[in-house]
């Protein structure tokens, strides 16, 4: 019996995802398990598998088309099956063209005769046309002329009715015409021609959204509008953790300081239970394992692969762990396991010199942290000013889930273990 393959969803968050090429083609063999197609949802590229054996008959979604999860794609069967009743139920579902309103006519609706428009009076031949300033131009020739320094009333138009056009002004300032002052025009001439480039090329470029970046704009808007966030900021000193990254860096370690903050923050979480929860209607649910989301940015957005109890690893096991996750997702190789059921998430911009900054809460989590670069900057100590490595860590909470307090104390805690990394061993 003939098989549908429909749009899976390979995400917890999928709604709808992109064929990007079909493995198997129209009368290829299929077996149980192997790829039928490459699929780009809104976190990574998948290949879709097949769920039966048979023939690849029919393919109803194209590479390139968008199709909602749920939606026929396709039909396995045996090679001489019956599956028109599968063709025509596809075509029923089919989304149909919106109607188009009847356009309205060119011409105006009859109404009172009124008096005929007088004929306007045509120029004498050899004579400029009479308009804007004067004379006749094209608004692109008017608009160079005007940055160029021509004067259109030394210029004869080769345009219909003697209309100053393009060429025309190009020719006057090749020639130096309608010019008074030759070299100041002659250095206008590049930026005229390049304005001229602009003039021509479209005003602007409309881009597809994505299937990661459609993504992120309805959760985005599902976290920031409903989920009423509050920030808490601190200043911490790295003066130890920095010294010791700097060692590990110098024994040509692949520990980075991100990979230090996250196993901070794992440990922090663990200690305050509270934070390392979500909100879920009547109820706050707090979670008994730390699973600690890292944003990574990619061509065209964010995703957060996930370190699963990541208070129970080393730091060069978190750190080989996230290297390897944000090599796959910059590949959008990701499996849903890796970047689904973070408890908390850690966002980093300090390598890109962003010193301070608030993070959008990834729902349903509770908190997200937003991680700052690790400056010099001027400390006072013990009466005297000595130059300090400081980093910024900003807390973003859900408040239904947890206040301000609460958000205080692991903020104290993790600031405690970052600026005594001992403390983490």
């Amino acid at each position: 019996m003939a098989s549908r393959v429909v749009m899976p969803k390979l995400s917890d968050t999928m709604e709808e995802g992109r064929i990007l090429r079909w493995i198997k083609q129209e009368g290829d063999s299929v077996e149980t398990g192997q790829a039928l197609a490459e699929v780009e949802t809104d976190k990574a590229t998948v290949e879709m598998e097949a769920y039966t054996n048979g023939t690849l008959r029919k393919v109803f979604a194209q590479p390139g088309e968008t199709v909602q999860v749920g939606t026929l794609i396709a039909v396995v069967g045996a090679p001489d099956e019956d599956i028109s009743a599968i063709v025509a139920e596809a075509s029923r579902h089919e989304p149909q063209p919106a109607a188009v309103p009847k356009a309205a006519s060119a011409e105006p609706a009859p109404g009172p005769p009124g008096p005929a428009p007088s004929a306007a009076p045509r120029p004498a031949a050899g004579q400029p046309s009479q308009g804007r300033r004067g004379y006749r131009a094209s608004p692109l020739a008017a608009r160079m002329a005007a940055e160029a320094g021509v004067q259109l009333n030394a210029i004869e138009g080769s345009g219909p009715q003697g209309r100053i056009v393009k060429r025309d002004i190009e020719a006057a300032l090749s020639s130096g015409a309608g010019q008074p002052a030759r070299a100041e025009a002659a250095a206008r001439i590049p930026f005229a021609r390049a304005a001229a480039g602009r003039e021509e090329a479209p005003e602007y470029e409309d881009i597809e959204l994505s299937p990661m970046r459609r993504t992120i704009a309805k959760r985005l808007v599902q976290s920031k509008a409903p989920v009423p966030h509050f920030y808490l900021t601190i200043d911490v000193a790295m003066d130890q953790a920095w010294q010791a990254y700097r060692a590990l860096r110098d024994a040509k370690s692949p520990i980075t300081v991100n990979d230090i903050v996250v196993k901070a923050v794992a440990i922090a979480l663990g200690r305050h239970p509270e934070i390392n929860a979500s909100f879920a209607g009547d109820r706050i649910r707090r979670y008994n394992r730390v699973h600690v989301g890292v944003a990574v940015s990619v061509e065209d957005g964010l995703i957060t692969p996930v370190i699963r109890d990541a208070d129970l690893k080393s730091l060069e096991e978190i750190s080989a762990e996230s290297k390897a996750l944000a090599e796959r997702a910059r590949a959008r190789r990701l499996q849903p396991h890796e970047y689904t059921g973070a408890t908390f998430s850690v966002s980093n911009l300090g390598m890109m010199g962003i010193e301070e900054f608030g993070a959008v809460i990834n729902p349903p989590e509770a908190g997200i942290l937003a991680v700052g670069a690790v400056r010099q900057a001027p400390v006072v100590d013990n009466g005297t000013i000595k130059v300090g490595y400081r980093m910024k860590l900003t807390l973003s909470i859900d408040h239904r889930a947890a206040d301000g307090a609460m958000g205080a104390r692991f903020l104290e805690t993790l600031k405690r273990l970052l600026e005594n990394p001992l403390l983490m061993a």
